[in-house]
């Protein structure tokens, strides 16, 4: 176990915060751990009729590029992960949720972020409307799952969440537990 000694530094900013500490190991040794205090998040699969899937593609500036992904956002203080998930799909793609499937929950960066993502599938989809995000989402693509699987596998798709979310629904419908 791991004791903080004190904390060095802190970057707080509108969603989450960073933090610098000082440590005390088991062995005795004094060490720094880098620590980002994040909001519970949502990643979202949206399924439609022969397992085509609603993606969204948006520029990330962290890699400087577009990058399609699963629809995804954090939950709101005071906010169920249901309506969270309700919530980001709306303002993603303009869908509204039918019925909400759990699939898993991890950890994307344990190392140095408390940050957990729920992971859903949404089926009974119905277009309510516009994609609200428009300063995130450059598009709302609709692909079926195997072309997404094949994206994958030749690095076309490299975010994490995205890539867990496809595979695990995948998974899914092969096992029988989810049918679209």
């Amino acid at each position: 176990m791991e004791e903080k000694i004190a904390t060095l530094g802190m970057l707080m900013v509108p969603h989450f915060s960073v933090s610098l500490d000082e440590v005390r190991l088991k062995t005795g040794k004094v060490s720094r751990r880098l620590r980002i205090d994040h909001p519970k998040a949502v990643a979202i699969v949206p399924v439609m009729e022969d397992r085509q899937i609603v993606m969204v593609r948006q520029f990330r500036y962290a890699v400087g590029k577009e990058t399609l992904e699963v629809p995804a956002g954090k939950v709101d203080k005071g906010e169920s992960v249901e309506s969270a998930v309700r919530r980001e799909l709306m303002e993603e793609t303009g869908y509204q949720a039918g019925k909400l499937t759990r699939l898993l929950s991890y950890c994307p960066a344990i190392a140095y972020s408390n940050e957990v993502i729920e992971i859903f599938a949404v089926t009974n989809l119905e277009k309510a409307g516009q994609p609200l995000d428009i300063d995130e989402i450059s598009s709302v693509e609709i692909k079926p799952l195997s072309e997404l699987i094949d994206m994958i596998s030749s690095g076309e798709i490299v975010d994490g969440k995205t890539i867990i979310s496809l595979l695990i629904i995948e998974k899914w419908f092969q096992s029988g537990k989810l049918r679209p």
